[in-house]
C-alpha cells in the first residue's frame, strides 16, 4: 500500500484503514509465530489505531522527508503492528519482517531509530510523550506545520514522566501534538484498574489542560472523525481510545497471558481463521 490519503475525508480514511488494519493483524500473527515472540495482545489492540494513522492521517510521503509528521510508538513492545504498517507503506521489505527478532535483525521487540519510518527508539515506558512534546516544540520553532503523534498505553499513565510532559505541552499550547491512549485496561501484571486505577482517564487529561476526546478504538470512522476534530482546537490533543486487548482473536480478549506468550501451532491456526 503506497497511497497517501491525508486529504481524504473521514469516510474514505476509514475504508482505507480497514484494509490496512486487517493486513496488520495478519502480519502480527504470522511474524510473531515465526519468531516465537509474545506481545501479541498489545499489538492487536492498536491495529485499528495504526490503520487509521498510516491509512492516511499521518502526513509522511517518505520516511526522510524533513516536513513529515513524527510518529512515536511509546508502547514500544507493540512494535510488530508498526512494522506491519511500515511494510504495507513500502518502507520495509518482506525479508525485514521475516527477520523479526532474529540474529542480526534491525526489527527488535521494541522499535529503534534507524529503521525506515522510526524516528525515536522507544520501549522504556513513560518517555514517548516527552519525545513528542520536544518534536512539537521543535516544529514550532522551525515554523513547520508538521505534527507529532504519540501512541501510549494506559499503563504508561502510571508514570510521572508522562504527566510532566503533559504539563509541559499544555503550558506551551502545543496544538500540533496528539497523544492517543490505547486504553485496553491491561498491563504486564494484570488489569490496570487493579494495579493502579486511572479512571476517569479522560478527566485526568482534561485537568492537565488537554483537548480531550473519548473514542471507540476499533471504530475506524469514529477515530478518523475524532482526529479531524482535534485540529480545530488550540491545545495539545488527547484521544482516549477504548480498546480490547487482543482484538480480533476471541480467545485472546482480555487475557494477560497474551502479553507474554507465543502461539502454539493450533492457536495460530485458530487465530488466523478468526482474523480472516
Amino acid at each position: 500500500m503506497t497511497q497517501f490519503l491525508h486529504q481524504a475525508g473521514a469516510g474514505q480514511l476509514a475504508i482505507q484503514a480497514a484494509h490496512l488494519s486487517q493486513a496488520i493483524r495478519r502480519h502480527v500473527l504470522r511474524w510473531s509465530k515465526h519468531a516465537g515472540v509474545g506481545h501479541i495482545g498489545s499489538a492487536l489492540s492498536i491495529a485499528d489505531i495504526i490503520g487509521v494513522l498510516y491509512g492516511g492521517f499521518l502526513r509522511i510521503p517518505a520516511p526522510a522527508d524533513p516536513q513529515r509528521d513524527r510518529f512515536i510508538l511509546s508502547k514500544g513492545h507493540a512494535a510488530l503492528a508498526l512494522y506491519a504498517a511500515l511494510f504495507e507503506r513500502g518502507w520495509l521489505t518482506a525479508e525485514d519482517l521475516a527477520s523479526y527478532c532474529g540474529d542480526g535483525t534491525r526489527l527488535g521487540v521494541h522499535p529503534e531509530r534507524g529503521v525506515p519510518g522510526v524516528d525515536f527508539s522507544t520501549g522504556s515506558l513513560g518517555h514517548g510523550l516527552s519525545f513528542g512534546a520536544g518534536a512539537a516544540l521543535a516544529a514550532r520553532l522551525q515554523q513547520s506545520a508538521r505534527r507529532s503523534v504519540v501512541l501510549v498505553s494506559d499503563a504508561e499513565c502510571n508514570a510521572g514522566s508522562l504527566w510532566e510532559a503533559a504539563m509541559f505541552a499544555a503550558h506551551h499550547r502545543l496544538d500540533r501534538l496528539f497523544a492517543i491512549v490505547d486504553a485496553n485496561g491491561q498491563q504486564a501484571l494484570g488489569q490496570t484498574r487493579e494495579v493502579l486505577d486511572l479512571e476517569p482517564l479522560e478527566r485526568r487529561w482534561a485537568a492537565f489542560g488537554w483537548d480531550t476526546h473519548v473514542v471507540d478504538g476499533h471504530d475506524l470512522q469514529a477515530l478518523a472523525e475524532a482526529l479531524a476534530a482535534c485540529e480545530r482546537t488550540r491545545a495539545p490533543h488527547a484521544l482516549v481510545a477504548r480498546t480490547v486487548f487482543g482484538k480480533g482473536v476471541s480467545f485472546m480478549h482480555g487475557q494477560v497471558k497474551w502479553h507474554y506468550s507465543p502461539l502454539s501451532d493450533e492457536e495460530y491456526r485458530r487465530a488466523l481463521d478468526e482474523v480472516g
